[in-house]
């Protein structure tokens, strides 16, 4: 391991005491991990807050072989120490990353293929809000979804951190961008983002807002975090050749959907999760981005919409805002 300064040997962390609500969320002193090859040690700004964190953290989303028990899937900082076969140049630089979990913390590591260069138009708060978002999206919207300029998407939870950003990736690639939201003043906020259309989908339905507003044609995509109950609706808001992508289980696990209304549609249903894939398959994704989206990013015309900050000692009240879902954007802990 190469160091570019004299690190101190324990730091604060927040730690899951056990599996429970935001009150399990301690701070405890904890060795500083040492960066394996490949890897780089990030002294951190601020990192992001997901809801994977929060699934982690109720004890239901188990931590891939070799992780971080620790939450946190995404950072900003500075690099001082390189795991072998990374370059010296990487010393000092600023960065954000998508992590492997532990960003909850004042150093992580990260692998050095899945970290990206904050610009000078990023706050560093601003950077650490970016990578889980992005790298979900991207690879959900555009690699499993084949969106294409032109056609149209319906998102579901349009005001998240997931949804926000898709709401602002998609207009830079030319999408209509449709998004269902818990109350009107969401749907506002929405429309403020960028959104084309805003669907209250307490007060009305979102399958027939869709036909309005489509003219009865339908969507290309569905990004759906909702499944459950809501697949069979979306499929009815799929266009022939449609395609439906699940990035999250929120309103259930199981489905119950009419396969002649695939058959009939050539529908394809897929989906993912970030974290258990292949580092290959994250560095992947990483040069897209890095190739794709970071001149918009480094350009100002790309950043998330930020909601509220919290100190790391307060990731509880972190967790405890998010969970109470009148977030617009995302959340962030600072940590220096």
């Amino acid at each position: 391991m190469a160091v570019s300064e004299v690190l101190q040997k324990e730091m604060t962390a927040i730690a899951i005491s056990e599996p429970g609500g935001p009150e399990v969320l301690k701070a405890e002193t904890v060795a500083v991990p040492q960066p394996a090859q490949g890897e780089v040690l990030i002294r951190v700004a601020a990192a992001g807050v997901n809801r994977p964190d929060v699934v982690q953290r109720m004890g239901l989303y188990p931590v891939p072989p070799g992780a971080s028990p620790l939450p946190g899937l995404e950072v900003s900082g500075t690099v001082v120490a390189l795991g072998a076969g990374v370059e010296p140049e990487w010393i000092g630089r600023k960065i954000c990353a998508l992590t492997n979990g532990g960003g909850y913390a004042q150093f992580c590591v990260a692998p050095v293929q899945q970290c990206l260069p904050v610009p000078d138009c990023l706050t560093m708060a601003e950077a650490a809000a970016l990578p889980e978002t992005l790298f979900t999206v991207w690879g959900n919207l555009f690699n499993r979804g084949f969106a294409r300029e032109g056609e149209t998407v319906l998102v579901h939870g349009g005001t998240s951190g997931i949804g926000t950003m898709a709401i602002k990736l998609g207009k830079l690639f030319g999408l209509d961008v449709i998004v269902t939201c818990g109350s009107d003043q969401k749907c506002t906020a929405a429309k403020q983002i960028g959104a084309d259309h805003a669907i209250n989908y307490k007060s009305q339905d979102f399958v027939e807002e869709i036909k309005k507003i489509t003219d009865g044609k339908g969507v290309e995509i569905v990004l759906d975090m909702v499944a459950g109950d809501y697949v069979a609706r979306n499929i009815q808001c799929l266009k022939e050749d449609g395609r439906h992508v699940t990035i999250a289980v929120q309103g259930g696990l199981q489905a119950t959907i009419n396969m002649a209304h695939v058959m009939m549609k050539r529908l394809t249903l897929t989906g993912s999760t970030l974290r258990p894939q292949s580092a290959e398959r994250k560095a992947l994704m990483a040069d897209e981005l890095h190739s794709y989206v970071w001149p918009d990013v480094e350009a100002g015309k790309l950043k998330p919409v930020m909601d509220e900050s919290f100190p790391l000692a307060d990731a509880a009240k972190a967790h405890a805002h998010m969970e109470a879902g009148n977030h617009i954007g995302k959340i962030v802990l600072i940590v220096e």
